[in-house]
């Protein structure tokens, strides 16, 4: 025989008899075939220290049997160690509010803790998925607290490694501090800046967004676990609330904290659309970024060709020695999808209604996807764009002598009108704004050296 027989209050079904996850487990399975894609580790980890959490708990206030509760907390250690990841098998595309998968974790700790007490699984009339292991719980305040508890665990990987990368700009900044070039605004050549200052400003963009990131990650921890059904703590012992979160903070090393308002932290996914809406705004910046340098290493012979970005690999099937910027590519590529997954959150936000927002699952997974590719991808880009960036000052100083934009220096000297004049006729002839004004006589040359030098003209921000 290779199955087993498990009752619901549906009906039966089959269930393999080597599976540790049970009846509604598999009608998830039946119902949910959308995706392949499975619930992110940092996820499954959140929500099984929220069953250890909640098993300890109601030990402590005698509401759950000494014996099965130990074992439900040993289940518990097993899979925070690795062990059992197979068997949440539930799709993120599921029933409304995950109940699916707050069954398949339920289920999969009752049939491990059977077996450590020597019983076979399914034999939930001596431990029971929903009496023992979801005691005190609800999936409307276990899953929004394991969103919240698995975005910060993936936001404090995804923070040094978006730092690794504002410390490589930095560190550009620094290395490229005396090569001058053209600025450019409305993508015409404007007053000069060094190639040193624009890498600062994308490092200075960054830490903005950073401190973004940092500022809404702190609304997460305020969560809901102990509202259970509706925010009002049905079903729980007196004061249930604050020792599960208080031992939940304990296992996770966060600053958890109960939401002021249960009901409010049932209905509302505020915080995670502020998260979400953090990252969005981080790969704004992001793509912002990647193609300054797409277009700034463009060429090499008929673009910009200011920078040179690290050849890592051919970039053509068909036309020999081509080299692309395929690691800008790719993050264009990746900023994309984090901007698409905070769409989908921002609808799945607002389509809450009365006690509780229901699409939860499809918050979930795009906010750990966003930070999955951005924390796979970023150290990446660092090391193989940023880091090996070089600069082609020579080129770089050409467009800053021959930019009309050096007329803009003259306008203290010698009016608006005459500097545009002169600037007009540097382009008509093809000729450098320095050659037009000595031809003149305008000024004469050392005062020309003085106001044209590129360590002043570069730094007036900082006087």
């Amino acid at each position: 025989m290779t199955d087993r027989i498990e009752k619901d209050s549906l009906g039966e079904k089959e269930v393999p008899r080597e599976a540790y996850y049970g009846i509604q487990t598999r009608r998830a399975l039946e119902n949910f075939p959308v995706s392949g894609i499975r619930e992110h580790p940092f996820f499954i980890r959140s929500y099984v220290l929220i069953k250890k959490a909640a098993a300890l708990t109601n030990m402590e206030l005698e509401a759950l049997d000494e014996e099965k509760g130990r074992a439900i907390v040993s289940a518990c250690d097993e899979v925070l160690s690795g062990k059992f990841m197979d068997q949440f098998v539930v799709d993120v595309f599921q029933a409304g509010a995950g109940t699916s998968f707050n069954m398949n974790v339920n289920e999969v700790l009752a049939n491990r803790a059977l077996e450590l007490m020597g019983h076979s699984n399914g034999e939930h009339g001596f431990l029971s998925p929903n009496d023992q292991v979801n005691m005190g719980q609800s999936t409307n305040d276990t899953f929004p607290t394991a969103i919240h508890i698995s975005t910060l665990f993936q936001h404090r990987e995804l923070e040094p490694v978006l730092q690794g990368l504002i410390d490589a700009l930095r560190g550009k900044g620094i290395e490229f501090s005396q090569v001058i070039k053209s600025g450019r605004t409305h993508l015409q050549d404007a007053v000069p800046v060094t190639l040193g200052q624009e890498f600062d400003a994308w490092a200075a963009a960054l830490e903005k967004a950073l401190l973004h990131l940092n500022e809404s990650s702190s609304q997460l921890n305020e969560v809901a676990l102990g509202g259970t059904a509706v925010g009002t703590g049905l079903n729980t012992s007196p004061g249930y609330r604050e020792a599960v979160i208080a031992r939940l903070s304990e296992f996770t090393g966060l600053p958890l904290r109960p939401a002021p308002d249960a009901r409010e932290a049932m209905q509302s996914r505020l915080a995670t659309a502020a998260f979400s809406g953090a990252l969005k705004a981080l790969a704004l910046e992001l793509i912002r970024i990647a193609n300054d340098l797409r277009l700034l290493s463009s060429g090499p012979t008929t673009g910009i060709n200011e920078i040179n970005l690290p050849a890592v690999q051919p970039g053509s099937s068909i036309m020999p020695g081509k080299v692309n910027p395929v690691m800008a590519e790719c993050l264009n590529m990746i900023a994309f999808q984090v901007m698409g997954n905070d769409l989908t959150v921002s609808m799945a936000v607002q389509g809450g209604q009365y006690e509780l927002n229901v699409m939860m699952p499809v918050i979930a997974y795009n906010i750990l996807f966003s930070m999955e590719i951005l924390k796979n991808f970023l150290p990446l880009f660092t090391g193989k764009c940023i880091e090996g960036i070089t600069a082609n000052t020579e080129r770089c100083r050409e467009y800053f002598e021959n930019s009309p934009a050096l007329a803009t220096i003259l306008n203290p000297y010698i009016g608006y009108l005459k500097a545009a004049e002169v600037s007009k006729e540097a382009v008509e002839r093809g000729v450098t704004i320095r050659q037009i004004i000595l031809e003149k006589g305008l000024l004469d040359e050392k005062t020309l050296d003085r106001i044209l030098d590129p360590s002043s003209i570069t730094g007036g921000a900082e006087k």
